[in-house]
């Protein structure tokens, strides 16, 4: 397929009619596969940069947290857009649909411009938060980081483009076009880090540019897949006037989830912190587990995010029993994904590990490490695919709240377990384990009570006003 024939493709979907199960499942699976072309984004930069060593993946994986602190103000964004554009076509309303994509775009931009001039300029400070004790591995993140904070401005714009496609129930254009940035990184990557033929040996700041370029391609073949597109609400104008009521009423539903990743991220480096007490190598299985356990995450994120659009739009539609018949139905699928997780992790964390890195202390450190976090999978994918149904309802606030609460706890629970116990390091990964296991159940047991408790026969939510009110302000 051509990039013209891809950026002609038609798929949008309505979500309001048609089989539920078969519905969600045709929007969920190039969701998922998207999903795993980010997860295989960052496996791809472990596996060659673990064969520089385990204090590159550490380097790595410590300035990779500014990525993701990254990824909390790309979602600010993103759940606006893909949550507002799919209301709106819900109501059949074309003209808001396409004010959301476009204010939603020029916010991420700005937004990028910000950020990464504050990581730029602080980079050295930044990267000494977390103590790593080691100058090498110290001087390789600053350098990863340097190359990486370039190209933010296509790692900002690249998932807003998604949830726009997503929200109006086309998500195999952005399965294709994350497939040929992903291409292009598992063929960047070993040629910039190691040096073949005219290329220089880069080491991490190969792993880095092979990334910033990679996203590059993708800006561009989305830009040219919305030219391409017929339906008026992707035919933005970037140059046009910001419309600060439908700015605000993005920030407003976007916040309380980009609180959460937020949060969840700077929480994530305390413990990342405590971990580093235990040495590079530990650290090292930490970033390496954390994107193995990725695996059922961002599948179940697949789920998520296609249950939010299919709430979304069933919500603008008043089709509430579509709404919960598809949370039951999502709800099962990624369930089975946490399942098949907790499987493949208790049985076959020395084969998965041995790919990344090399060292036998790192290898049985790792395979600890995945034992333990078996335990959450389900619950995890209970987690998120709740979240998506909140999130299409226009409630945010409710899973950001639970999400933040028991991620805090994971401080002062890695810190006592790790210290008074005999479990030490292991006690840091049964704090993020359990935490898990709370957030799954409290979350999901608060929609039942919220949503599906009120739910009546007659196809209606008893608290439809409410949330129909404060979901609509950003809508007229």
């Amino acid at each position: 397929m051509t990039l013209k024939q891809m950026a002609r493709l038609k798929s949008n979907i309505d979500l309001t009619s048609g089989d539920i199960f078969g519905t969600l499942t045709k929007l969920a699976l190039p969701i998922m596969g998207t999903s795993f072309i980010q997860m295989a984004y960052n496996l791809t930069d472990m596996m060659w940069v673990g064969k520089i060593g385990s204090g590159a993946v550490a380097a790595v994986g410590t300035a990779g947290f500014f990525l993701w602190l990254a990824e909390a103000i790309i979602i600010l964004c993103r759940i606006g857009a893909q949550v507002f554009v799919a209301q709106s076509l819900g109501e059949k309303n074309l003209e808001n649909a396409k004010q959301f994509a476009q204010n939603s775009i020029q916010l991420s931009l700005f937004l990028a411009i910000l950020y990464s001039c504050f990581v730029f300029f602080l980079r050295h400070e930044l990267i000494g938060f977390f103590k790593l004790g080691d100058v090498t591995v110290i001087n390789m993140a600053v350098t990863y980081l340097s190359v990486v904070v370039t190209g933010l401005g296509f790692t900002f714009i690249n998932p807003v483009f998604t949830a726009i496609f997503n929200g109006a129930g086309n998500s195999r254009i952005p399965f294709l076009i994350n497939t040929i940035g992903l291409v292009t990184n598992i063929i960047l990557d070993p040629v910039l880090i190691f040096g073949i033929g005219p290329f220089p040996r880069m080491d991490v700041a190969g792993a880095a540019l092979a990334t910033v370029f990679a996203q590059f391609v993708v800006t561009v073949i989305y830009i040219i897949a919305l030219k391409k597109q017929d339906e008026s609400y992707f035919k933005v104008n970037l140059f046009k006037k910001v419309d600060l009521s439908k700015i605000k009423a993005i920030i407003k539903l976007g916040l309380p989830v980009a609180a959460q990743e937020g949060i969840f991220a700077l929480i994530a480096m305390v413990i990342s912190r405590i971990v580093a007490s235990y040495g590079p190598t530990a650290v090292a299985v930490q970033k390496v587990g954390a994107q193995i356990e990725s695996l059922s995450w961002m599948t179940a994120g697949g789920f998520s995010t296609a249950l939010g659009a299919f709430v979304g739009q069933n919500f603008g539609a008043k089709k509430y029993e579509r709404i919960i018949k598809g949370y039951k139905s999502a709800l099962l699928s990624a369930c089975s994904i946490g399942f098949f997780a907790t499987i493949l992790f208790i049985f076959f964390g020395g084969p998965i590990f041995e790919v990344f890195l090399h060292e036998k202390d790192a290898i049985d450190m790792g395979i600890v490490y995945l034992r333990v976090l078996s335990i959450s999978q389900c619950f995890m994918c209970l987690e998120i695919t709740t979240q998506g149904a909140f999130n299409g309802l226009g409630k945010t606030s409710i899973p950001s709240a639970v999400g933040i609460v028991f991620n805090a706890l994971r401080i002062p629970a890695a810190w006592i377990l790790s210290s008074y116990t005999p479990l030490k390091l292991n006690g840091i990964w049964w704090a993020i384990s359990l935490s898990s296991v709370f957030k799954g159940t409290v979350l999901s047991s608060l929609f039942y009570l919220i949503v599906i408790n009120k739910y009546d026969k007659n196809g209606i939510i008893s608290y439809d006003s409410q949330v129909q009110d404060e979901s609509s302000e950003g809508l007229e």
